[in-house]
């Protein structure tokens, strides 16, 4: 393998992935490196005893928590990172999500940057990424320069009865904008098959719009592009000057190897990329590689979230659950002036991921029985805005051990949420209660839940209040860059997936400028 490229990206999910994509067609020699390897395609993939139940593809590694404990996070590292277990929900981050706001607990700081800087490229992302949706239904959506590329996926029976009864009732249901190669109207072509094993399971079948299908695999048909697989980045070292980053440490294959490269790219996720800034401190960096703010790993978010199920009242014999959204107390609701979330449909549940028949039991008609349970079961995901705030932060020991010292935000809202939810089921043919996710299911959210991961290298114009600047470069390194979560100041109620990929484009067309 060479030793020296233009470009070195490390991580290859929602940040890197994209990244690549966009520079692939440069010409520049361009160095990929992935800390996993190629995700398996087995039967396994589509098996809810072994994802949800045995974690078969969750990576290794513990982290410890505030209090020292330690716990399984449920990352996965593979070509296409986080991405290739997501539900694929592709949201904008609203237009006032830019601007900042009061919350129940405190600011939603505004962005260096407005929505109308990152909307072209979230255009390019929904295109790249082949989202479905249909725009104007939802009130809160923010402008868009053109229509969603693919038509939105269509609700299964229970599921369009589910958004008849809430628009009855006069809410403002909407089609998620989802990231899936599906062609309705000619099925015997299409990728998807439209199945019940998406939501949280890797696609055995490749249809889902992950960062490896979508962009990883279409640039490695580029000479100039190479990727590294199993290969952990242990650190950056920089000139004498500590100004440029001049050396990339990997770990591969039992060795150390060193690698050059004139711009490097940190995309290993919010956690990781914190990790590897702070785990590069030198002299001139004592408290982490372009650490001078004293942010890095600090501000980390990833939303105040509930996972619930109802039981309906007649049978929901959904396949592919995840095509309703309802934002109408994004910003607040009657009697509460504060943002409250977003509320969506998650993959359908199913009798594996039930840990046991008892604590539902005590809940439900006693006959219940798991299968029953899950023949009329309606999953929801309900996400209020966690806030940034310095003291939630990523630290690491000397070995790399990660801690996440964590405290909740926006609790009330969070529960204002559920409530109102709870409140809405009678109109819409359920019990009128709601089944915590972690009744039920192995793997509850809680602090182990980073899927949305964000905030611990913010961007922002000021050196001293933030790490990187408005282009996702490191204030205090000529050729250091960070695209993935990390650069989030704040991260809205909707899946941040798309924002990092809108961004990923924005940061290519700059290096693409630099690079001239």
């Amino acid at each position: 393998m060479k030793t020296d490229y233009d470009i070195i990206i490390i991580g290859t999910g929602a940040g890197g992935g994209t990244l690549v994509h966009r520079l692939a067609p440069s010409g520049k020699s361009i160095l990929l490196i992935e800390r996993g390897g190629w995700l398996k395609r087995e039967p396994e993939n589509w098996s809810a005893e072994e994802v949800f139940v045995n974690g078969r593809y969750v990576s290794k590694g513990l982290w410890r928590d505030k209090n020292g404990k330690e716990f399984q996070p449920g990352t996965y590292h593979y070509v296409g990172g986080m991405t290739k277990m997501y539900g694929a929900a592709l949201f904008r981050l609203r237009e006032r999500d830019f601007l900042g706001f009061a919350h129940y607990d405190g600011l939603s700081p505004a962005w260096p940057i407005d929505y109308y800087d990152m909307e072209p490229y979230y255009t390019q992302a929904e295109h790249l990424y082949q989202v479905h949706g249909i725009r104007g239904e939802d009130p809160t959506d923010p402008p868009a320069s053109a229509p969603y590329i693919c038509p939105p996926v269509s609700h299964e029976p229970r599921i369009q009865k589910l958004s008849d009864d809430l628009a009855a009732a006069g809410y403002h249901p909407f089609h998620t904008p989802a990231g899936i190669l599906l062609n309705e109207a000619n099925m015997p072509y299409s990728t998807c098959v439209r199945c019940r094993d998406c939501d949280g399971f890797p696609c055995v079948v490749h249809a889902k719009s992950d960062a490896e299908i979508i962009a990883v695999r279409p640039a490695l048909q580029y000479p100039n592009v190479t990727l590294l697989i199993d290969a952990q980045v242990m650190r950056l070292n920089t000139n004498a000057s500590g100004t440029t980053v001049t050396e990339v440490v990997i770990q591969h294959e039992g060795q150390t190897e060193i690698v050059r490269g004139n711009i490097v790219v940190s995309s290993c996720g919010a956690a990781n990329s914190a990790r590897l800034l702070l785990m590069s401190a030198n002299e001139k960096h004592p408290n982490g590689l372009a650490n001078g703010s004293d942010q890095i790993g600090r501000n980390y978010m990833f939303h105040t979230s509930q996972a619930v199920l109802a039981i309906s009242k007649e049978p929901n014999p959904t396949q592919y659950q995840k095509t309703l959204g309802l934002n109408d107390f994004y910003f607040g609701m009657e009697g509460f002036d504060f943002p409250v979330g977003s509320i969506q449909m998650v993959g359908k549940s199913q009798a594996p991921m039930y840990r046991g028949e008892k604590p539902i039991e005590t809940l439900l008609a006693p006959n219940f029985v798991l299968e029953k349970i899950a023949d009329h079961a309606v999953d929801f995901w309900l996400m209020t805005e966690d806030l940034p705030k310095p003291e939630n932060r990523i630290t690491v020991d000397q070995e790399g051990q990660i801690t996440l010292n964590y405290t909740a935000t926006n609790e009330v809202p969070s529960g204002k949420l559920y409530d109102k939810l709870k409140s809405m089921l009678g109109q819409c043919g359920m019990h009128e209660h709601l089944i915590p996710r972690q009744v039920y299911l192995k793997n509850d959210i809680g602090v182990a839940g980073v899927a949305h991961q964000s905030g611990t290298c913010k961007f922002g114009t000021d050196p001293k209040t933030s790490v990187l600047d408005t282009n996702c470069k490191a204030h205090e390194l000529d050729n250091l860059y960070a695209v993935d979560t990390s650069f989030f100041p704040s991260i809205g109620a909707v899946n941040p997936a798309l924002t990092a990929m809108a961004n990923a484009l924005r940061v290519g067309d700059h290096l693409l400028e630099r690079l001239k």
